[in-house]
């Protein structure tokens, strides 16, 4: 049966639910150990931790605190954008698995998705108006990033699926996106709330920070593209005929779909996190000015555990390590429960406690993605590696916009009390204690969640390539 460019390669015997063997390929054929290549590669990470922490982490207190919306109708506007883009993720990986190009089929996108990203971050903080339409315009230019972003992340993500074979070249590849996304994130959630300090916060204040974080995802989406060019795909195989056949492909993969819920539930409790962080710092702790250091001490170890998290994945296997990633996460949730009777340092101490677990989390589901992906071309021959990473990217998307919103909503339950002076006003103690709980509680539960998720399946078609064994 040909299927557009080519006949389809038989498939390999297994099931989407169990385990198969991988592709044997040549030694030789080695892209991914190129320094230029994976440090090019994870540069484009710049983009996705950006994207993900300077909107996570300042756009609802900018909307609740300078435009005066209230607290859930400001996480409704942050959702909303983004529940767009996890429609929209996989059709962008099916468009990117059918173009052809001397750029390859993922770089483009790279390209041009990141700078559209870059100018339409910058046009969601803006501050070309206040009152309503301040509020439809930051609206406007954050559905606008939201849908670029879709573009760049969904190719992106599929790039290690196409460029390597082995399990642990995946693991290292990935590894420096997780490094890169902490490096990122540090930064964007460092300087992005200093630069809003030293405007004189307000609209002035957060114009300047959306300019900030546009020149970052420039940087990242240049780097990627130029990164990544000698990178020779091993990838030559056609992709299902159609868009609702490959969905119903990673619908029936058992181990993806398990990685999916999971990634929609981690996500969500990061979110939480990032949305919440001014909120803490503030209301909780005190020190308006210790927002930076609250996010830098929660994405920190994604540079300084990045090496430890991988070799205890190549260890154990990345299934082991995401349990233990999730149990490390959810000890700093529930300890910071303590925060209001503690020092300022010992409470942001352990707001690195739960970074250092998310770190964990981000490298081992990271790296099974490629491993899934690459398992499920082996057994049907088919190249499907951007559907699987747009469906992918839809629950981290979706994650994060529920994070937002539901930090909102528990904010609204509590009584925030919203202002359009561009400073917060002060709350009361059940507002307080909402600030609190969103951080803590609200996290926790959805790790649960989680773990409840990825501990349903007995075994491991990442760590054990081998012989094919039945899952429950």
């Amino acid at each position: 049966m040909a299927i557009e460019s080519g006949e389809l390669a038989p498939p390999v015997q297994g099931t989407a639910n169990e385990p198969y063997p991988e592709p044997v390929h040549a030694a030789e054929d080695a892209p991914e150990r190129s320094r230029r290549v994976r440090w090019g590669y994870a540069a484009g990470s710049l983009v996705t931790g950006t994207f993900n922490t300077l909107p996570g982490l300042l756009l609802l207190p900018y909307l609740t605190d300078t435009l005066g919306v209230g607290a859930a109708l400001a996480g409704l506007i942050v959702l909303l954008p983004k529940v767009w883009s996890a429609v929209l993720n996989p059709l962008a990986g099916r468009l990117t698995d059918r173009t052809t190009g001397r750029w390859g089929a993922r770089r483009p996108y790279v390209l041009f998705g990141g700078l559209a990203v870059a100018l339409f971050l910058a046009s969601t903080f803006a501050g070309v108006a206040d009152g309503t339409a301040g509020v439809w315009l930051t609206a406007a230019g954050f559905l606008l990033t939201a849908t670029a972003f879709g573009f760049f992340q969904v190719p992106y993500a599929a790039i290690p699926a196409d460029i390597t074979h082995r399990t642990e070249d995946r693991i290292r590849l990935v590894g420096g996106r997780v490094a890169v996304i902490g490096l990122a994130a540090l930064v964007a959630g460092a300087v992005g709330p200093a630069v809003v300090e030293a405007a004189g916060g307000g609209l002035a204040g957060h114009r300047w920070a959306g300019l900030f974080g546009a020149g970052v995802v420039v940087v990242g989406a240049l780097a990627a593209f130029l990164g990544t060019a000698r990178a020779r795909s091993h990838q030559v195989l056609s992709s299902e005929p159609s868009l609702r056949r490959q969905l119903a492909v990673a619908r029936a993969n058992g181990p993806f779909r398990v990685l999916f819920a999971c990634a929609v539930v981690q996500t969500l409790a990061t979110g939480c996190f990032l949305a919440g962080a001014p909120y803490f710092a503030r209301h909780v702790i005190g020190d308006p000015t210790a927002t930076g250091v609250a996010v830098a001490a929660y994405v920190a170890p994604n540079l300084l555990a990045v090496g430890l998290w991988s070799k205890l994945a190549a260890r154990l296997g990345n299934r082991a390590g995401y349990t233990i990633a999730n149990l490390l996460f959810l000890a700093g949730c529930l300890t910071l429960l303590a925060a209001p009777a503690l020092p300022v340092a010992l409470a942001l101490l352990l707001w690195g406690v739960a970074g250092a677990g998310h770190a964990g989390q981000l490298l081992c589901a990271y790296a099974m993605l490629p491993e899934y992906i690459a398992r499920d071309t082996a057994r049907t021959g088919r190249q499907q590696a951007g559907v699987f990473s747009g469906v992918f990217a839809t629950g981290e998307v979706l994650g994060l916009a529920l994070g937002s919103f539901a930090y909102g909503l528990v904010l609204q339950l509590f009584g925030y009390v919203s202002s359009d002076t561009g400073h917060a006003a002060a709350q009361s103690a059940g507002a307080e204690l909402g600030v609190l709980l969103g951080v803590t509680v609200l996290p926790a539960l959805a790790t649960v969640g989680l773990l409840a998720l990825h501990l349903r399946r007995r075994t491991d078609p990442v760590a054990t390539p081998g012989a094919p064994r039945r899952s429950r």
